[in-house]
C-alpha cells in the first residue's frame, strides 16, 4: 500500500474533517514549548512501527493536551504549574462530605465541556495503526475517552473513566450523563456551564457555591457515589493490571506516548517490557521515568510527531 493510499483509506476512516485542516483539533494551550523532532529520530521510529511487529501503546495526558484538556506536570502550562490546587486524595473523597459536595460540584459544572471534547490527529493515527493490525492494544492513562471516541476498540482504561459513576459500596454503576441529569433536578438554581477544565473534568469553584450543591447517594444501597476513576492514592483494580499484564506479555514491542511514567502504575508497564526484553519507544515533551530503558526517545509533542512521521510511512496489509 503506497503513501498516498493509506492517506485516502485515513480520510474515508475518519471523517473527511480529519486532513482538511489539522488546527481545528490541535488545540496548543495546553502544549508546553517543545523542539522539532530530529530527522534520524523519526526514521528510527518509523522503523520502530514498521518492523516491530505488534505494538501496546501506553498513552498519557500528553496526548490529550491538543485537544484542549490540561494535564497536571506540564512545565509552564499542567495544573501544578498554574495554580496551588492538587487532585483530590481517595481517602479524603472518602472520608469527608464537604470535600465530595466540592468535588461533584465542579465536576458537573464542567461536565458539559468535558463531554464535549473531541479526539485529535495523534488519537486518529492510532485508530488507524490498529484498523492495520499494527497496534494491537492501546493502555491510556486518560480518564476523557478519547481513543474510543476516535473508534479504537482495544482499548484499557488503566486510570478508569470520566465517563461512569460508581457505588464505593455496591459496585453498581451509571453512566455519567444520567448521573447528570439527576444532579440537574436536584440542582436547579445552578448553571451547569463552564469554559475552564482540569485534567480529571474538574473546575474552580467557590466553597459557599460547593457546600449548597445537593448530591446524591447510591439509588441500591445508599452509599458514596464516586467516578469510575482512580484517585490519586487508591490502587488500580486488579483485573485492570492483570488486563494489562496480559496486553504487554501479548505484544512484540511498546510505545509510550505522552506520559512522564511519574506514577507507577504507568511505570510499571516498562518493567514488564524490559522484564520481557520488548523494545521500548518513547515520545514525550521533556523527561520520563523510562528514557534509560528506551531504544529510541523522541522528545517532541505526540501530534507533531505524527504529523511528520505519517507521510513516510508504508504499511502492508
Amino acid at each position: 500500500m503506497n503513501e498516498v493510499n493509506i492517506l485516502r483509506n485515513l480520510k474515508k476512516t475518519s471523517g473527511s474533517w480529519l486532513f482538511s485542516s489539522l488546527k481545528n483539533f490541535a488545540n496548543l494551550s495546553f502544549v508546553p514549548k517543545y523542539e522539532p523532532p530530529k530527522p534520524n529520530d523519526l526514521i528510527q521510529l518509523e522503523n520502530f512501527i514498521r518492523n516491530e511487529g505488534k505494538i501496546c501503546v501506553l498513552t498519557g495526558a500528553g496526548v490529550s493536551t491538543e485537544s484542549g484538556i490540561p494535564d497536571y506536570r506540564s512545565e509552564g502550562v499542567g495544573l501544578y504549574a498554574t495554580s496551588n490546587r492538587r487532585p483530590v486524595l481517595y481517602q479524603d473523597f472518602r472520608k469527608h462530605d464537604h470535600i465530595r459536595k466540592r468535588y461533584w460540584a465542579r465536576n458537573y459544572i464542567a461536565w458539559p465541556r468535558f463531554s464535549e471534547f473531541q479526539p485529535n490527529f495523534s488519537h486518529k493515527i492510532l485508530k488507524y495503526l490498529e484498523d492495520l493490525n499494527i497496534v494491537s492494544c492501546i493502555i491510556t492513562q486518560n480518564v476523557d475517552r478519547l481513543h474510543s471516541k476516535a473508534g479504537s476498540s482495544q482499548v484499557i482504561e488503566l486510570h478508569g473513566t470520566g465517563y461512569t459513576v460508581m457505588c464505593l459500596n455496591c459496585d453498581s454503576k451509571i453512566s455519567r450523563e444520567d448521573f447528570q441529569h439527576i444532579l440537574d433536578k436536584l440542582n436547579p438554581t445552578i448553571n451547569a456551564n463552564s469554559k475552564e477544565i482540569r485534567p480529571d473534568g474538574d473546575i474552580e469553584l467557590s466553597d459557599e457555591q460547593a457546600q449548597a450543591f445537593v448530591l446524591p447517594s447510591c439509588e441500591n444501597c445508599g452509599g458514596i457515589l464516586k467516578p469510575d476513576i482512580v484517585f490519586f492514592g487508591d490502587n488500580v483494580p486488579r483485573h485492570t493490571v492483570e488486563q494489562v499484564r496480559h496486553a504487554v506479555d501479548e505484544a512484540d514491542a511498546l510505545l509510550v506516548l505522552g506520559t512522564s511514567l511519574t506514577t507507577f502504575s504507568g511505570y510499571r508497564i516498562i518493567l514488564q517490557a524490559v522484564e520481557e526484553k520488548k523494545p521500548i519507544a518513547i515520545v514525550n515533551i521533556g523527561e520520563t521515568r523510562a528514557d534509560k530503558y528506551a531504544a529510541i526517545k523522541l522528545n517532541s509533542g505526540c501530534g507533531e510527531v505524527f504529523k511528520q512521521l505519517f507521510p513516510n510511512l508504508n504499511f502492508h496489509s
